[in-house]
This record gives structure tokens, C-alpha cells and sequence, in this order.
């Protein structure tokens, strides 16, 4: 099994997973362990569901505003646990890869494996709801079509991602490339950055 094959399977376990109940407030239930490489792409997938549910959410035109704060709110926290697990999951390729002996001129990619991967992630899940719009009943036929070309696009995006990722991979385990990893440093999450935060005087 390849890589992406295993990542792909992960990430449709925890998206099947959430949606037997599809409750945003339901506790996870991470079937593989702590350390694992499988647990970070879990709860990766599981965050991403969860806020791509918020999302839906926050866009009703009629939400209440206070619930509408509130949620933006959530979506910031989200946002920084999922930068949080890429940031580890590319700890964990940067470790494993450590000893290689990268090749004279080897070059770096645009992103890391662990970038390309939450975009992998994202894609599952455009995949997935794409599906149940083409297997919605209460829809014309021509929105299932559109859908439908929609959703084979989509698993043509995932079959080159998948490859693009797994050759990737290859390559730093080769030598051929090589890995970095820059932390995100979001300034607007720090106090000591976003100027409408440290610019605030007690009251």
C-alpha cells in the first residue's frame, strides 16, 4: 500500500466516522494510537470535517449574531490546530527522513509533504459531500449531472495529488529533494503581533 493509499483510507474513515451522527459537539473517538503517524492524520481529518460543517453553518443568512461571533471564534481555533497537526505530521516525515543522504543538487519543493497532504484531506472531503449532492433525491436532475462532472474532476484532482505526494516522498527518501519546515507564524492569533490586540489598554 502506498502512502497516499493509506492516508486516502484514513481520512474516509474519520469523515464516515463523524457523519453517523454529524453533531459538530460529538467527542472523537481516535481508533489508532497516540504516537502514531495514522492518529495525527486522523484527528487532521476529523478537525477538518468539523469545521467544514461550521462553515455551512456560519454562512445562514439568518444566524444570530452573538452565535454567529461565537462560531468565527471556533473556526480561529480550529484553524490553528489544524496548522498545529500539519506542523507535526511534517515533524514526523522530517525525523523519519533525518539520516538520508540528501544528493548535491537535490532541490526543495514548493510545500511540504505535510502541506500537500491537508490539501489531500480538504479534497477527501469536497469528495464526499460532492457525492451526496449527486445522490440527493429532493434534487433536479440536472443539479445531480452538474455534480456528477464536478465530482469526476474531483477524483482525477485526487488521483494526481495522491501521485504528486507519493513521488514526493520518494524523492526526499532518495535524496532527490529535501525537506523544511517553517512553523506558520500567524500574527493575528498573537497578542504581542496584531495591533489590535496589544494596541487594547486595560479597563
Amino acid at each position: 500500500m502506498s502512502y497516499t493509499e493509506n492516508f486516502n483510507r484514513i481520512f474516509q474513515q474519520a469523515i464516515c466516522d463523524y457523519h453517523v451522527k454529524n453533531d459538530i459537539d460529538m467527542e472523537i473517538n481516535n481508533p489508532y494510537s497516540r504516537d502514531s503517524l495514522e492518529n495525527r492524520l486522523y484527528l487532521k481529518c476529523w478537525i477538518d470535517t468539523v469545521q467544514w460543517h461550521l462553515e455551512d453553518i456560519i454562512r445562514d443568512p439568518h444566524i444570530d449574531p452573538i452565535d454567529a461571533l461565537q462560531l468565527k471564534r471556533r473556526i480561529d481555533r480550529s484553524n490553528q490546530d489544524r496548522t498545529d497537526l500539519v506542523e507535526q505530521i511534517d515533524s514526523y516525515f522530517r525525523q523519519k527522513y533525518c539520516d538520508v543522504n540528501v544528493l548535491p543538487d537535490a532541490r526543495i519543493n514548493t510545500e511540504s509533504p505535510a502541506w500537500a497532504i491537508d490539501r489531500l484531506s480538504i479534497l477527501a472531503l469536497k469528495i464526499y459531500h460532492m457525492q451526496e449532492e449527486v445522490e440527493r433525491q429532493d434534487a433536479t436532475d440536472e443539479h445531480r449531472e452538474k455534480c456528477q462532472m464536478k465530482l469526476n474532476i474531483l477524483l482525477e484532482q485526487r488521483v494526481d495529488l495522491s501521485t504528486a505526494i507519493d513521488q514526493l516522498l520518494e524523492d526526499i527518501e532518495k535524496g532527490k529533494k529535501y525537506m523544511k519546515v517553517y512553523r506558520q507564524m500567524k500574527m493575528y492569533n498573537d497578542p504581542s503581533t496584531n495591533p489590535i490586540l496589544y494596541g487594547k489598554t486595560p479597563t
